[in-house]
């Protein structure tokens, strides 16, 4: 069983920034698949960014201002949100992808409210 608790939500004022964090308890392998998701009331949840097996990818939407990175020893995933926008202003998801044989868990944390505004 894998547990992740986010912090790190604000508000903030646009052209500022943030640091997300994502404690994960239980066994996570090094090179698993973990990820930033978020959500406004009424749309999906997208994609913010991902990291695997030292891979990175980023929504076009982020490219060049967020940064996914992960502490292995802390078992603790992160994003660092440069030049925020109020478009950025959403519920903000941690997730990892668990693999047992030939079957993947999907573990998702509680959320964390990042709002941009002046």
């Amino acid at each position: 069983q894998v547990q992740l608790v986010e912090s790190g939500g604000d508000l903030v004022q646009p052209g500022g920034s943030l640091r997300l964090s994502c404690a994960a308890s239980g066994s996570i392998s090094s090179d698993a698949h973990m990820g930033w998701y978020r959500q406004v009331p009424g749309k999906q949840r997208e994609l913010v960014a991902v990291i695997a097996n030292g891979s990175r990818d980023y929504a076009d939407s982020v490219k060049g201002r967020f940064t996914i990175s992960r502490d292995n020893a802390k078992n603790t995933l992160y994003l660092r949100m440069n030049s925020l926008k109020p478009d950025d202003t959403a519920v903000y998801y941690c997730n990892v992808v668990v693999t047992i044989g030939h079957t993947e868990y999907d573990y998702w944390g509680q959320g964390t409210q990042v709002t941009v505004s002046s």
